[in-house]
């Protein structure tokens, strides 16, 4: 089901989906691809909105920094000085992260506007990316589908072809905050990840992947979130042909969870320190399942490259459910 969600500027319009089943309503704008709202009940049977977002489109036009909830790309993450090499070129993005890019440009996938076709329990996004946008090589096209499974979990769906070399690497950006409102740092997460990867002060990796061991990094064990993440912790599973389960976030006093499986060897752990506006610093958990950052100028670490007559595939399933 659609209905109109708002107008652009230039009197493009932007939809609303509603997708429900099992006990999760789930609401995507055609605007970013963004997943506005997740609805799911507690332990006692009350529903809240446990992702953080706007109720009308201005709030997303006003505020575009967090990415609130929406589909980044063509390079989620960060890329080192806005340029990287391929096949003996060097191309030159355009910073918007300091002296780096950041999430695709600063206009991208999360700003456009994508062609939506309602599915059974589902939708399907659909977008060209021309040859040069932001500064990629290749004209991408791109299909991503978020579907309600019928646990009620939700399944979001990468494919992208290209016809020139290029690199891809995409995901959604949804804080989440189980409790509905509130500072989610009490939140307790467990990621199997034994490994992640040390940034400089502009976030950039440094180097080889560390061992979590004894450091702040180690979330093997449930434990709270509390404050000051944007790191990439690599997932002992890598890459997978399927998703496979890499995280739990629970709230203890909603009783929520969230599973997160994912085909990717990486994930953004993002506890939001920099929120303004409506939202307050740490009010929501960023969980961005993707390849690591600077990966294009990083070959020792897991390819982002699409070359002609391949196909991208990404997936990531978010489950939901309660404790006693």
């Amino acid at each position: 089901m659609s209905e109109l969600f708002g107008t652009l500027s230039d009197g493009t319009e932007v939809h609303r989906w509603t997708l429900e089943r099992a006990g999760t309503r789930v609401r995507v704008l055609s605007y970013g691809g963004i997943v506005q709202s997740v609805e799911v009940p507690d332990r006692d049977g009350r529903t809240a909105d446990v992702v953080l977002g706007f109720a009308g489109l201005d709030g997303y036009l006003e505020h575009p920094g967090p990415y609130f909830g929406a589909l980044v790309g063509r390079y989620a993450n960060r890329i080192a000085h806005a340029r990287f090499p391929l096949d003996g070129v060097t191309y030159a993005l355009e910073p918007n992260n300091g002296p780096n890019s950041l999430h695709g440009g600063a206009r991208g996938f999360d700003k456009r506007v994508w062609e939506v076709e309602g599915l059974e329990h589902g939708v399907r996004l659909t977008r060209v990316s021309p040859h040069g946008e932001e500064g990629f090589p290749g004209r991408l096209e791109l299909t991503v589908t978020y579907t309600l499974d019928a646990s009620g979990a939700l399944r979001v769906s990468y494919e992208a072809v290209t016809d020139a070399p290029t690199v891809v690497n995409l995901t959604n950006h949804s804080y989440f905050n189980l409790a509905g409102s509130g500072n989610a740092g009490g939140h307790e997460l467990r990621i199997a990840a034994s490994r992640y990867t040390p940034v400089d002060g502009d976030l950039i990796p440094t180097g080889a992947p560390a061992d979590v061991s004894g450091s702040r990094f180690d979330f093997r064990t449930a434990r709270k979130v509390g404050s000051g993440y944007d790191h990439n912790l690599v997932l002992d599973k890598g890459v997978t042909d399927s998703p496979a389960e890499i995280a739990e976030l629970y709230d203890p006093a909603s009783g929520r969870t969230l599973t997160v499986a994912t085909t990717e060897p990486g994930v953004q752990l993002y506890t939001a320190e920099h929120l303004t506006g409506p939202f307050a610093p740490g009010d929501g958990v960023a969980l961005e399942t993707q390849h690591f950052p600077d990966s294009p100028n990083r070959p020792e670490f897991p390819s982002t490259r699409l070359d002609p007559g391949a196909v991208y595939r990404s997936e990531t399933v978010y489950g939901f459910g309660v404790r006693d």
